[in-house]
């Protein structure tokens, strides 16, 4: 993802990379440190672990600069509260997509849910990336559980079903399951299905490639240069109204 980040920024000529660096004790050639990377940006984006993106917030914070665009996934609740509490003193975009088809995925899945009662739809969320992601169920499909749990107005903690094994019952209306697939060179597939007796909608997307990712951060990144602190989504980034 650094690389991808790295060739769409480049080909954009009113854009500098200012540095290039990883998680603190890796090594590659022509990475700077945190601190020099950090002093030198005016934004930086942040792909890379859960706990190196929490460290890398608390600097940029007590620091009050640079913005950060954080794309790493695996993020926990406790990490995501950290991220929040450093978003008081910078602004900071957090998603778990930054494509823009994912994101108007995520705001029709949310309309479907607040549309189609929960006694008669059970919605199921399904996801498959390559054989080297090492969190599940992915970011992406956590971000449409919660867009679907916002448009039935509950909490996705407490009807999400991330696992079924052996003789599990019969389903609980309002429940928000989730299935995972992992395989080869996938870049990501996400669905989000709406299953009633008499009918079943699916709405889905499919990555081709990483760039749409990156191409995404970047222009998150241009977005977040100047706002004020605060804790934005790619939603904020495309101007989509996240109501109704």
């Amino acid at each position: 993802m650094g690389q991808a980040v790295e060739a769409i920024a480049g080909a954009q000529p009113e854009l500098v990379i200012a540095a290039r660096f990883d998680r603190p004790g890796a090594e590659g050639g022509g990475l700077v440190t945190q601190a020099q990377a950090l002093a030198a940006a005016d934004v930086v984006i942040d792909f890379t672990t859960p706990e190196a993106s929490v460290a890398l917030a608390k600097v940029a914070a007590t620091a009050g600069r640079p913005a950060l665009v954080i794309g790493a996934t695996g993020l926990q609740a406790e990490h995501l509260a950290a991220i929040r509490a450093a978003a008081i003193l910078v602004p900071i975009v957090q998603t778990g997509n930054f494509s823009l088809g994912v994101n108007i995925l995520a705001g029709l899945v949310r309309q479907a849910a607040k549309l189609l009662p929960s006694e008669a739809y059970d919605i199921e969320i399904f996801e498959a990336h390559h054989r080297h992601k090492v969190d599940s169920p992915s970011g992406t499909a956590l971000m449409l559980g919660r867009a679907a749990a916002a448009g039935r107005g509950v909490d996705l903690d407490e009807v999400s079903v991330r696992g079924r094994d052996g003789i599990t019952g019969a389903r609980r209306a309002g429940d928000i399951g989730f299935s995972v697939m992992r395989g080869g060179g996938i870049v990501g597939e996400h669905s989000v299905s709406f299953a009633a007796e008499e009918e079943i909608l699916t709405l889905s997307h499919a990555g081709i490639d990483r760039a749409l990712f990156a191409r995404g951060a970047v222009a998150a990144a241009r977005w977040l240069a100047g706002k004020p602190p605060g804790l934005y989504d790619m939603q904020d980034v495309l101007g989509f109204a996240k109501e109704g």
